[in-house]
């Protein structure tokens, strides 16, 4: 998973690339909202446009990444998430607990 970051006002866009599959996954996440949390940057959407493949673990980064944000007072946001994603959300039902949205633009304006 490669990762790059762009602030559009007070929200940070984490742009999420190739696959994310647990391992040193978790970790680059994990440490990358530390980080944000400890900027007083709670507002995060994650562009998982690039995303091209992510298995059970990378669906538990995700949990992990919105628990993280959530017990700081703040949120993660999923946009742009593909069609293999979102039938995994589905599935998993993990799509009543994550807002999702089809552009980065329209998580920006939820916060």
């Amino acid at each position: 998973m490669k990762m790059n970051q762009k602030n559009i006002g007070d929200v940070v866009v984490l742009e999420l690339s190739g696959k994310i599959m647990g391992g040193p996954d978790a970790a680059i996440l994990n440490e990358k909202l530390h980080e944000l949390i400890g900027g007083n940057n709670a507002k995060v959407v994650a562009d998982l446009s690039k995303v091209n493949w992510m298995n059970s673990s990378g669906l538990g980064i995700l949990i992990g990444g919105l628990t993280t944000m959530r017990n700081n007072g703040g949120d993660l946001k999923l946009a742009n998430i593909t069609d293999r994603i979102q039938s995994l959300l589905m599935v998993t039902k993990l799509l009543t607990i994550f807002e999702t949205f089809e552009t980065v633009e329209a998580a920006i304006q939820s916060f």
